[in-house]
């Protein structure tokens, strides 16, 4: 009889939530510059070269624009129907897309342009190794994304509305913090065009 192999590592995809209208400010912001490409490629290329297996982008009304100015790799397209109902649609949308072989969905968003494909694997290294049900980054003392949401708790994502995001589903369960370091990235978003102006000064040499 063959020796039985060891157990393969929990397997994590990856979703990047780009559907959101962008009101605040004022035009499409995941296309913005920031440093020679668009903000977006940014989370796109950090995601590509991680350990993340299933990846999908999750776009909306701006699906055509966005997708003819970025080069997306190995990462597939899911688009959400209705992206006005907020970003709890897009996260169930994204969810419902993905291999369900996984065991866990690390969740970005794409105008959180800092993430980093070391941040990324660090936080699947955590969520591998952990039976707690979410990892979430925490960034200058706050809760963030990047959130790693094991399979557990899917179903209680779904039951989301409007742009809540996880908060509530992350409420009463167990969560290992992960404190993020400057030298793992930034968690600074960009909804304003001065956001905007504050992050391209910080990507500047």
């Amino acid at each position: 009889m063959r020796p039985r192999a060891e157990a393969d590592p929990p397997q994590i995809g990856g979703l990047i939530l780009a559907a959101g209208e962008a009101r605040r400010f004022g035009a499409q912001k995941l296309l913005a510059p920031l440093d020679g490409r668009p903000l977006v490629q940014h989370v796109i290329d950090a995601a590509n070269a991680s350990c993340l297996e299933d990846i999908a982008i999750v776009v909306g009304a701006n699906a055509d624009a966005l997708l003819a100015r970025v080069e997306l790799g190995r990462m597939r397209v899911v688009r959400n129907p209705d992206p006005a109902r907020g970003l709890a649609s897009s996260l169930q949308v994204g969810l419902r897309t993905l291999d369900p072989h996984l065991h866990a969905a690390l969740v970005l968003l794409g105008d959180i342009p800092g993430v980093t494909t070391a941040l990324i694997d660090e936080l699947v290294a955590l969520g591998r190794e952990s039976r707690a049900s979410a990892v979430v980054s925490v960034w200058r003392g706050r809760r963030s994304p990047p959130v790693v949401l094991h399979k557990s708790l899917w179903l209680a994502a779904f039951a989301l509305e409007g742009d809540i995001g996880m908060r509530e589903v992350l409420k009463d369960v167990g969560v290992i913090e992960f404190a993020v370091t400057d030298a793992l990235g930034s968690l600074d978003d960009v909804d304003t065009p001065e956001d905007h102006a504050r992050v391209s000064g910080a990507a500047s040499p």
